[in-house]
């Protein structure tokens, strides 16, 4: 008879599975961008790519949500793994654009189908698990914490992995390009999770049927749309959620092109990005760990959320400026700026959280999450389709400065945020 898994078990297999899953985004990172550009594509097509899989997770995310709550969450956990492994063997191997476009839009699915089973089934497990510790409140937030950790450890690996593998195998025989090896290792990941996955239990979803998935989907979409419409500080962050998302895509477009014009090729300029991206999520790290000393010192989250708002938009303002110094001097402010970035969104993180989730009571919350995740990936698409285009007549500097002008826009909305309300109960 097998025994059941203990909390421990089960948050090491949280915890594992959570490296697994972003791994293979890790390892894509760096060579995706500079992949397509030694194919031939232009910043305008690469842009219009990461636009189809960004509204395709925007419009898939609500509905994968209620699928998984239908069918279970290792199904839609195993599904999510198949279709990221097709779409990165064909974003490593297809020189054309529709199949890139396959690509793409798969990848889109992927990304909405596992953008929340992983937790959901986490917490289903250990409240099933049996263990009276198993249900404390503290215990749960420690084991997502270390998914959590796991996950910022995986993409932190795989964009080493994926700016030195290009560099490492560049001088072997090959029949695909350097930069295409971490993508295809990528896609070897995800069959890896795929298995690990089916070995995992699941606690049976909540029953109903699919006619009854879409009906809540509309419901929660609905609800979302209402309540953000009538509460101005929520519309407010949700503006300043897409305003990340424009900056952040515009940083993952241009960066990348612009260093690759840099280097002196494409490998090198994948190893250069590989350790901007890598210092980026340590400053995003270290941002988080600052944010509970800068909420005290400024007594209020809107304050802390709008300095640490000013800190980015100082660095993205350090990235326009880059493009118009010499190689070296342009490198190390570049440098520079892209980590005062993202050490300024990583303070801003925890206190724009806490404005949120003072608006919004409990049965909301998950629907506020998920209207906030749509639109940050709607608006990083748009964004990344402008930098493109601006890049292409104006030179990086134009690309960057949208990025300082979406940054501009989200202090401007912190600055003149009106006052939380307080909730009592249910929150």
């Amino acid at each position: 008879m097998t025994s059941q898994p203990t909390r421990h078990d089960l948050t090491r297999r949280y915890a594992w599975l959570s490296f697994l899953q972003w791994l293979p985004v890790g390892l894509t990172i760096v060579p995706l961008v500079l992949l397509l550009l030694d194919r031939g594509f232009d910043l305008g097509q690469i842009a219009a790519l990461g636009a189809v899989s960004a509204v395709t997770v925007g419009v898939l995310e609500l509905p994968t949500g209620g699928l998984a709550d239908v069918v279970g969450r290792r199904p839609v956990l195993m599904l999510s793994a198949l279709i990221h492994a097709i779409a990165l063997l064909l974003l490593g191997l297809a020189a054309s654009l529709t199949l890139l476009v396959v690509s793409a839009a798969l990848r889109g699915l992927a990304r909405a189908l596992s953008s929340g089973p992983l937790e959901a089934w986490y917490v289903d497990a250990v409240q099933a698990s049996g263990h009276r510790a198993a249900a404390d409140d503290a215990y749960l937030t420690t084991g997502l914490a270390r998914g959590e950790f796991a996950a910022s450890f995986a993409l932190a690996v795989g964009t080493v992995g994926g700016g030195l593998l290009p560099v490492l195998v560049s001088d072997l025989a090959m029949p695909v390009p350097g930069l295409a090896v971490p993508v295809l290792l990528g896609a070897g990941v995800e069959i890896v999770r795929l298995f690990v996955t089916s070995g995992i239990g699941d606690p049976a979803g909540a029953p109903g049927t699919w006619w009854s998935a879409v009906r809540t989907v509309r419901v929660t979409i609905g609800s979302g749309l209402h309540l953000a419409g009538r509460d101005a500080l929520i519309l407010r962050l949700l503006l300043v959620g897409a305003a990340t998302g424009i900056a952040l895509g515009v940083l993952e477009l241009v960066t990348p092109a612009w260093l690759g014009q840099l280097a002196a090729n494409t490998e090198w300029a994948a190893l250069a990005y590989a350790l901007l991206a890598t210092a980026g999520f340590a400053a995003d790290a270290l941002g988080a760990m600052l944010a509970p000393a800068t909420r005290r010192g400024l007594r209020t989250p809107a304050r802390a959320a709008a300095a640490a708002t000013a800190v980015a938009l100082g660095g993205a303002l350090g990235l326009m400026a880059a493009p118009a110094l010499e190689r070296l001097g342009a490198l190390l402010m570049a440098g520079t700026a892209y980590v005062v970035v993202f050490l300024g969104l990583g303070i801003a993180g925890p206190p724009l959280g806490e404005l949120l989730h003072g608006q919004v009571v409990a049965g909301q919350r998950a629907t506020v999450l998920s209207m906030q995740s749509l639109v940050f990936q709607i608006a990083g698409a748009g964004g990344g389709l402008v930098a493109g285009w601006l890049t292409l007549r104006g030179g990086a500097a134009a690309g960057f400065a949208v990025a300082a002008t979406s940054m501009a826009g989200a202090l401007a909305m912190l600055v003149a945020a009106p006052t939380g309300r307080a909730r009592s109960g249910g929150q």
